[in-house]
């Protein structure tokens, strides 16, 4: 799942080298996601109205549900 964000996100941004995603497992069958980018690639990870960011997170939840899991995807705003 780590790597399905990953790709995503690759794809999108302008600098690469700013990608970064975090795991986190927050007890039992839940796992956290937390994406990272550069302040200029934020609009694009976001899309228009979270567009691209939800159709993230629906990506995530599916592959998640098929391996008996729930996912969630927090983009954090980089400092």
């Amino acid at each position: 799942m780590k790597e399905l964000i990953e790709y995503i996100a690759l794809s999108l941004v302008e600098d690469p080298s700013c990608v970064q995603v975090r795991q986190e497992r927050s007890g039992g069958n839940k796992v956290r996601f937390e994406l990272r980018v550069c302040k200029e690639d934020m609009g694009r990870v976001i899309g228009k109205n979270g567009r691209v960011a939800n159709a993230m997170q629906v990506l995530l939840r599916v592959a998640a549900a098929r391996e008996g899991k729930q996912a969630i995807l927090d983009v954090v705003e980089p400092r």
